[in-house]
């Protein structure tokens, strides 16, 4: 039962009483797993740029890069964290040790220890590792354990320690010739400060060097879109205070964040999947043909849906050679048709193909599965139609045999390399909220001092809420994935300029 202080609180979050009732809801019933058909491979569901791209400027379009960049890296350094707890130097703390002074952060840690008369030659000497691990994780120095990785510096090139978040500037000045250049980047409050002094810091740079105007938006994820936490028997967890808990929802939640951005084209990336100007070839190579496939695919389409829109007077015979034609571009960009398509007059084909191409569109790009964990392309059974979709492992009842045989079946993985349109044939922006599957969201455990609880998560941003968009997946080479999951990965020889 909701008190009256409990609805304040909601308000507050701009929850409505009827989300929150919803939310408590989906824990009593537990979330459904996709059901999946087949692995989307190749060639049947994905195609290679090289047979099909180019790698030129994509002409006047107004390009957008989107980059989630709201949590603390504080995974990033569960080792070094571990170490500073007490554990014992195990291989990986070894292997940051004796690289400590490569990576791009050892001049601004030095500097750290220098500033309480300390040398960190000599307390590296005396392996006094904990103090160095001080300064570098807590607020004692860099503060690295509580910073988001947008803000860490990442390579060092040009004589320059350069911020994750700066090498998406240098990648998105090489996408057009435009002399605008525009990102967006989706920060938590508390970081906001702290990143735009660092912006302001390194802009003029890439603008004196490259002579373009860099624009660069920053959102947070909106409170309304918290969820509430529950206990294990799914009445709602509160806090010591008597106080409703909620949590944030995933980055699922970033498609209101996305929502908001007017672009013709808009890429996404993770934040720290990111190398240094000369490992970036490759990378801005298949960007650019990621994004003219999808403009070339993006105007067909706007093209016959308005031949669709004119094709109201025709005879039959005249819609039946049109139909073909949608048909044929159905089938190129892997478009399935509903289960009930065989049973329907070429009008009614005609119309039920609009329908499927007036949605929002997207390219991903697809790296050869490595043995990384995540998510990766599938056709998935849905009740009227079967769809080609990114799932992730959560999302799998890994306990049919079938569906795993599947699941493992799946030969390339998701490295977060999407372009997206957003516009449709006459130019005006979808709402993205409509395209969200909302049964995709999932339930996963957590605690809070000490007690379990339950959280909820939206459907994620490339999975559950773009489910009803209109999905090409294209081959993308092993050596534009360059994550930064652990600190160590940053010596890595694609992180070494």
């Amino acid at each position: 039962m909701l008190s009256e202080k409990d609805l304040n609180q909601i308000a507050q979050k701009g929850i409505t009483e009827q989300q929150l009732q919803n939310q408590l809801s989906f824990f009593a019933k537990g979330a459904d797993f996709v059901t999946l058909l087949k692995a989307a491979t190749k060639p049947d569901y994905i195609i290679t740029l090289d047979a099909v791209g180019d790698e030129k400027a994509p002409g006047n379009a107004k390009i957008e890069s989107f980059i989630p960049a709201s949590g603390a890296a504080t995974r990033m350094f569960k080792n070094l964290f571990n170490i500073l707890g007490g554990a014992t130097l195990d291989d990986s703390g070894e292997k940051f040790f004796e690289n400590i002074s490569t990576f791009a952060f050892f001049d601004a840690l030095s500097v750290a220890v220098a500033k309480d008369g300390e040398d960190i030659s000599r307390l590296l000497e005396k392996k006094q590792y904990i103090k160095v691990l001080e300064y570098l994780l807590t607020d004692k120095g860099l503060n690295y354990g509580n910073t988001p990785k947008a803000l860490l510096l990442f390579h060092k090139e040009y004589n320059r320690a350069k911020f994750a978040f700066e090498e998406h500037i240098a990648e998105a000045i090489n996408y057009s010739d435009n002399s605008d250049v525009f990102l967006h980047y989706t920060l938590s409050p508390e970081h906001i400060d702290d990143f735009n002094k660092a912006k302001d810091q390194i802009l003029p740079y890439y603008e004196q060097q490259y002579g373009r105007s860099i624009h660069i938006d920053i959102s947070i994820q909106s409170p309304s879109t918290d969820t509430i936490a529950v206990n294990i028997d799914n009445t709602p967890f509160r806090n010591a205070d008597g106080t409703l808990l909620f949590r944030p929802a995933g980055h699922g939640a970033l498609i209101h964040n996305l929502n908001d951005i007017d672009a013709d084209i808009i890429m996404i990336k993770n934040i720290d999947n990111v190398v240094p100007d000369s490992k970036k070839r490759v990378i801005i190579e298949y960007r650019k043909k990621l994004m003219n496939y999808l403009l070339n695919i993006y105007n067909m389409r706007n093209a016959l849906i308005k031949a669709i829109d004119e094709a109201a007077g025709m005879g039959e015979d005249k819609a039946t050679v049109l139909l073909h034609i949608v048909e044929q571009y159905m089938s190129d960009i892997k478009i399935i048709p509903p289960y009930r398509y065989s049973h329907l007059t070429p009008f009614e084909k005609l119309k039920e193909l609009r329908s499927m191409l007036d949605r929002p569109m997207r390219v991903c790009g697809m790296v050869k599965n490595e043995g990384e964990p995540g998510g990766g392309p599938f056709v998935v059974d849905g009740s009227e139609k079967a769809s080609l979709q990114i799932v992730e492992s959560s999302q799998v009842n890994h306990k049919n045999p079938q569906q795993e045989a599947i699941f493992k079946s799946s030969t390339h993985f998701n490295p977060v390399d999407i372009v997206c349109m957003i516009k449709d044939a006459y130019g005006k922006r979808y709402n993205l909220v409509d395209y969200v599957d909302a049964n995709t969201a999932f339930i996963s455990e957590k605690s809070k001092d000490g007690k379990p609880l339950k959280a909820l998560e939206l459907p994620g941003l490339w999975n559950g809420a773009m489910a009803d968009w209109i999905t090409v997946f294209a081959e993308v080479p092993v050596e534009t994935f360059n994550p930064v999951k652990t600190v160590t990965d940053l010596l890595r020889s694609a992180h070494i300029a």
